[in-house]
């Protein structure tokens, strides 16, 4: 089976979405379209297209077609955190840096439900919220995680496998992994990493320090950040950009690499320095 997950909001009327699916049925494949974002709004889904929850078909699926922009194929790869089910997405946000076809590009498809591209491994990572020495909040993410002040500079320590590396008061703070270094981490003057590297990206944001940079690490290092001195602000731990977590005074956010990967299927139309140069020139 092979899920087609759209973004209604961006495939107005779902017509890339049909094609696809009317594509992929025509060659012998069976589909199961699964839009992703649609409970924001009832009825935005057309009359007569039949759809599934993600979550309900990701263990029957050899092959997930997202059609959207990055964030739709972070919602997908959220859903498909335990399962390896390669990720193909269709272009129609804004970058589009983690998609690998535009709409002009849709015939390909059959190709990649044949199951022979090749895959390429994302990195993830692990992170943890440790109040008084507990965990009390974990979670996983392919793009970045993001600490933060609600409006208000507020002072943060980093550390390195228990070094520290840098402290400074500022907006917050980004732990990026290398797909995610063109996203928050680029916007805040963060390097641009290679999407199949292994590194730990860590970048200020609006640091009021002279000089600050940014981290790039070893994948198998540690990395700590520390809330200090709150002193009544307000502070928030963002991961993928889902809802937020609310952060007390001397919360510690650990972020390690992650033992599992989300899969994406490389079709080969484009290289990442392509994408890259089409992007942001």
């Amino acid at each position: 089976m092979i899920a087609v997950c759209p973004n209604p909001f961006r495939d107005i009327g779902m017509r890339i979405t049909q094609e696809t699916v009317l594509m992929l049925n025509e060659s012998g494949h069976e589909t199961a379209v699964c839009p992703l974002f649609a409970e924001d709004e009832p009825g935005i889904i057309p009359d007569g297209i039949k759809t599934h929850k993600l979550a309900d078909v990701a263990g029957k699926c050899s092959l997930i077609i997202v059609i959207g922009g990055d964030g739709t194929i972070l919602s997908a790869a959220r859903t498909l955190h335990d399962y390896s089910v390669p990720i193909l997405g269709i272009n129609l946000g804004t970058k589009g840096f983690m998609t690998e076809l535009e709409p002009e590009d849709l015939p390909l498809v059959v190709r990649a439900a044949e199951g022979n591209m090749p895959v390429s491994r994302r990195m993830k990572l692990d992170v943890s919220l440790l109040r008084g020495g507990e965990t009390v909040y974990s979670d996983c993410a392919l793009n970045d995680a993001v600490i933060h002040g609600y409006g208000d500079c507020i002072k943060l320590t980093a550390m390195c496998d228990g070094d520290t590396i840098t402290e400074f008061s500022g907006d917050g703070i980004v732990l990026a992994t290398p797909t995610g270094s063109t996203g928050y981490s680029m916007s805040a003057g963060g390097p641009i990493v290679e999407p199949d590297a292994e590194n730990l990206i860590i970048t200020p944001i609006c640091a009021h320090v002279m000089g600050s940079r940014s981290f790039v690490l070893d994948p198998v290092r540690t990395v700590s950040v520390k809330t200090e001195k709150l002193h009544g602000r307000r502070a928030y731990l963002s991961v993928d950009g889902n809802p937020v977590y609310d952060l007390a005074n001397d919360d510690i956010i650990t972020v390690r690499r992650s033992a599992m990967y989300t899969a994406m299927v490389n079709m080969g139309c484009k290289s990442f320095y392509d994408i890259a140069y089409e992007k942001l020139t």
